[in-house]
Formats: structure tokens, sequence, C-alpha cells
């Protein structure tokens, strides 16, 4: 499945050329249907407006300049001006009513296609390229815009200009017609060849400056390791290099664009002209009037404009249809960590035991490796539980599960006694509070950040947070205090500052069940002992599962947990275990000054056990 997922976001190669995908649409464009009424009723009268201009530019010609009369030619121009102005009026219409619909619908699409991002869970994008996915919600729905907004009235009113300047085109001349309908292949057909020429070059420029783009993203996002290695000659190179890529694939694009405009011309005019010519005999020999050949000649111009406008319309439809199937993907996708039916609800208030009897779980993209594999435990209300072990070993993993962004393959969790596939997941993660070991800083201001841990809570109650995380202090010597934009992840903040908010956020959310990965591991000695006083204080009276490399952070934990390999293979204080010798008095020997003893009894243990420890916690 996860494989089957992959391969569906691949990329442009896949894309549905199918226009039946662009009923698909219509779901989005239903709510609108007044406006869609309006702007069909418009197009319909601007195409009606269009091919009676034909009409009018025949009696100018033959009532008003054949007859010598200025009477009647001042009454044609008048026709004429009507006309045009209702053309105007019906055009504005249009426009206006269906760039709406077009900007309206894919507001709502972007907005429903993003809300089932955000509800998929993690396992979703282990599998799926997260700049995949914005590319569909970006570069497709822009395509989707341009259709709906654009293409789709565009071809609507040259499918009527084609299909009624064909009807007056016979009912003009038939004679004139035969011989249009047999230039018009003529002059279309190497239109369209020379056309998709065109597009794919067109579509490789595109791609040639997304090249750049990303190029200088990446290159930008990791400036100072750039630096840092003093790789900025051989940086600008390569983008350069991408640049004469781009400019090259521009040229070419340029070139075939203009030898594409040289033709249109020559082929168009070319067959004006000889319209013009046959046409001109048969107002000599009287089978016409002028007239009628200037409205035979406006038709043949409207029907030629009408098939090249579908032509190019029609690769436009077709690129949204796949646009669509892939933004419909999108929409069909269903999160693997949902709510059941009927949901139980949780004991309030809620004591914060948990359970794990007998998981089994694997992670998505490493299905055949499992990062707990029959792991149980049970921890107390209150109880303050750390978690260590050699890295890999799955100390995340049970953060994660408890969060319930995965479901175990096997085994269940329990919280309060209650399965966590019961539960309302937004309801469960409602009680806990997670620091997680790379502090995530949106680009907003400090108000903002810690107040994501409970977004009603009060100005007090942001700067107490802040304060219980040592945070305030350097947050109100900001040049705008808490009001201070902490930059793109927090780059204004140092590590330990970015992590002490992360800290605040928690403390405001004031949550059942704690769960600190690594919630020091970017501080230093000073501000690690700062922050573990805050920690004491938060973690009194509630649940807490504390991941650290740090054993002076575990040591005063009731319990300590060690895994390896998915296994818990010890338990116990801190004085137990170093006693009792194995993999956590080995680890323990890496950062303390033990006496000798402990160390031969942990060295005792083999080989194996020394890579593990060597991997730190």
């Amino acid at each position: 499945m996860a494989a089957t997922r992959d391969k569906r976001l691949e990329g442009e190669g896949e894309r549905s050329r199918d226009l039946s995908q662009l009923a698909h649409l219509w779901q989005f464009c239903r709510p609108y249907r007044l406006q869609i009424a309006g702007a069909l009723l418009a197009l319909a009268v601007a195409a009606c407006t269009v091919l009676g201009l034909g009409f009018g530019l025949r009696k100018l010609v033959d009532d008003g300049f054949a007859s010598g009369n200025a009477a009647l030619l001042d009454k044609a121009v008048l026709v004429l001006f009507g006309v045009i102005l209702l053309l105007a009026i019906a055009s504005y219409a249009r426009f206006s009513l269906v760039s709406w619909i077009g900007e309206r619908v894919v507001a709502d699409l972007r907005r429903a296609v993003y809300e089932r991002m955000i509800g998929l869970s993690p396992a979703y994008y282990e599998v799926a390229r997260t700049g995949e996915v914005m590319s569909r919600l970006t570069t497709d729905t822009t395509l989707l815009q341009t259709v709906v907004g654009t293409s789709v009235s565009i071809a609507l009113r040259n499918v009527l200009l084609l299909a009624g300047g064909a009807v007056l085109l016979v009912v003009t001349s038939p004679r004139l017609t035969g011989i249009v309908f047999l230039l018009v292949p003529a002059v279309v057909l190497p239109i369209l060849v020379y056309g998709r020429r065109v597009r794919r070059l067109s579509r490789a420029s595109q791609d040639r400056v997304a090249d750049l783009s990303a190029h200088a993203e990446e290159s930008l996002g990791a400036i100072r390791t750039v630096q840092a290695f003093g790789q900025e000659p051989r940086d600008v190179g390569r983008f350069a290099a991408l640049v004469e890529d781009a400019f090259t694939t521009a040229v070419e694009r340029i070139r075939a664009r203009a030898m594409l405009t040289a033709l249109v011309i020559l082929l168009a005019f070319g067959a004006v002209s000889a319209v013009l010519w046959v046409g001109g005999h048969d107002v000599l020999a009287g089978r016409i009037s002028p007239g009628e050949l200037s409205a035979f000649v406006f038709y043949a111009i409207v029907v030629a404009g009408a098939v090249g406008a579908l032509s190019e319309v029609i690769g436009d439809l077709q690129r949204a249809a796949g646009a669509t199937e892939r933004l419909l993907e999108l929409l069909r996708s269903e999160p693997d960590i949902r709510a059941p039916d009927r949901p139980q609800a949780l004991p309030s208030p809620t004591a914060g035991r948990v359970s794990f009897e007998g998981v089994l779980f694997r992670y998505p993209a490493r299905p055949d490796q499992p990062a707990l594999d029959g792991f149980d435990l049970e921890v107390a209300p209150g109880e303050r539980i750390a978690i260590v072990g050699p890295s890999g070993a799955g100390k995340t993993t049970v953060l994660q599960l408890l969060l319930r962004f995965y479901d175990p393959q096997a085994g269940r969790i329990l919280f309060d006694g209650l399965d966590l596939r019961q539960l309302e997941p937004a309801a469960l993660r409602a009680q806990i509070g997670l620091v997680p070991q790379e502090p995530v800083i949106f680009s907003a201001n400090a108000w903002e950040n810690i107040r994501f841990g409970r977004p009603d809570a009060s100005d007090a109650e942001v700067l107490e947070a802040a304060e219980a995380a040592q945070a305030r202090d350097f947050l109100e010597a900001l040049p705008k205090g808490l009001d201070s934009f902490l930059g793109q992840r927090g780059v204004r903040l140092s590590g330990g500052q970015r992590q002490r908010v992360a800290i605040a956020r928690a403390v405001l959310r004031n949550p059942t069940l704690l769960l600190l990965d690594e919630a020091t591991s970017a501080l230093d000695s000073e501000s690690e002992r700062a922050v573990q006083r805050a920690l004491e204080k938060l973690m009194e009276s509630r649940t807490t599962l504390v991941i650290a490399h740090r054993l002076a952070t575990v040591q005063k934990a009731d319990r300590i947990v060690v895994l390896d390999q998915g296994r818990i293979v010890a338990s116990g204080s801190h004085d137990a275990l170093i006693r009792d010798g194995g993999l956590y008095a080995r680890l323990a020997a890496l950062q303390f000054d033990l006496d000798g003893k402990v160390l031969r009894a942990a060295n005792a243990e083999g080989d194996a056990l020394t890579m593990a420890a060597g991997k730190g916690f």
C-alpha cells in the first residue's frame, strides 16, 4: 500500500488527460449556480453580438457605402455601435463573473485539500513527499484557477462562435464555405503540430526555473552550513550552470514561439487572401454583394480564430484534467488515524494512567523492522518514568504511539483504562503536553507561539507560562518584547531559547500526561538547571514520560525503563540499575566517573553492548 501511494505521488508523468475528470469539479461549482447561470447568459450574449457584427458589417457596406445614402449609413453605423456596446457590457459581465467563480472555486478547493492534508496522520507523510503535496496544493490549484476562471469560458465562447459562424458562412455563401472548410485544416494542422513543440518547450522552461528555485531555496535555507564549509564559490557555480540551462531553454522556447507567430500570420492571412480573391471574382460576377463578401470574410476569421483558440484550450483542459485527478486523489485520501463512530468519553478529571499491552509496531516506511516488539509498560497516575536506551531503541516511538500518531499492528495502548482506538484523537491529545527534541517555532511572535498550547489563554497566563519555563526574561528583552517576530523557524532565538518557548507552550497546556523528548538537550548547563526546576514543578502530580540522553536528567525519576531494539531489557531505580550492571550501567559509565567495580561489571557485558552504548541514549 505504501509503495502504491508513493508511486501515485511520483509526479507529472502519470497525469490523466481524460477531460471527464473535470466533471468532478462540479461539486465545488454547485454552490455558485446563480453566478454560473449569469456567466453563461453573458457568454451567450457576447457570442451572439460578435456574430451580429458580421450582419451589421454587411448592412454597413451594402446599404451605406454601396447605395450612397448618408442617412442609411448613419443608421447602420448607429446600429453597429449599439451592437458593440452590448458586446462590451456582456464581455465585462462574462469576464468578471467567470473570474470570480474561478477564484472562489479554487479558494474552496485549496481549503478542502489543506483541511484533508492537515488531518492525515504522520504515517501518510512517511511515504508521500511533502514537496509533491505542496505542489498539488499550489501549482495544480493555480492551473485549475486559470482553467475555471478563463479556459472553460473561452472554450464555451469559441464553441458557440464556431457553430454560429459555420452556419452563417453557409447561409452567406455555400460556395465560399466549401473553400474555407478546405483551407481551415491546411491552416490549423501545421499550427497545432508546431504548437505542441512550443508547449513542450514552455513546460521545459518552467521546469528549469523550478530547478533554480529549488536550488536557491535549499542553499539559502542552509546558508550557515554553506558558509561554514566555504562552499560559496562551488554553490554559485552550480547555480550559474542552472541559470545557463534555464536561459538556453528559454531562448529555444522564444525562437519556437516566434516561428509559430510567423507561421500563424503566413497561413492565416494567406487563407484570407485566397478567400478574398475567389470572393472578389464572385462580387465582380454579381453572385454575391460586397457586403456579403465582407460579412463572409468576417465570419471566416471568426471561425478560424475559434478553431485555433479551441486547439489551445484543449491542451489547457487536458492539463487541468490531470491536476483535478491529482487533487481529488488527495481529497480521497483517508487518514489512518480516525475517531470511532461512537467514541468513548474520557473520565473527568483524567488521572493519567498509561498501559502498553503486548504492543508490536512497525513504521510504514520500515515494515520489516519492528520499532517496538512485545512492549509492555504500566505507568501509574502521577508516576514519573524515564525511558533510556541506544538510538533506534524505540524511545520516541513510545511517545508517538501515546499521541496516537500511529496505531500498533498488535497489542493495545490504554489511557485511563480506555483503548486509544476508542477515543476521539483530539480529546486524547488535549490531555497531553509534548516538548519535542527539536522544538517547532512558528513564523509569528512569542505570544502566538506560546499560546499555541492553549489558544484561549489570557496574556497573564502566557506570561506565567513563560516565567515558569525561564523564558520571560529573554523574550521581554527582544526589541518588541513578546510582540517580536521570532523569524522563520525561530531563527532569531538560540537553540536553548527555542526549547524554553516549547516548554512554555507545554506549561500553558497544563496537561494530565506530560511527554518530554530530550526537553533540555539544547540547553547550556545554567539554563538546564533553571529549566529543570521549572520542569520539576510542572511534573508534580502529573504522569510524566521523559526521554533523555543525560542520565542526570533521569536520576530523579520514580522508575527508569531501559529499551533496546524495541524491548524493555531492564527497569528500576538508577541505583538498582547501576548495581545490576548491564546496558544501563554501561551507558552510565560513559557519563559518570564510576568506580572500577561498576565499570568492570559493565564491560563484562561484551562487545555487543559496547557497540549499543556507543550510539548513546
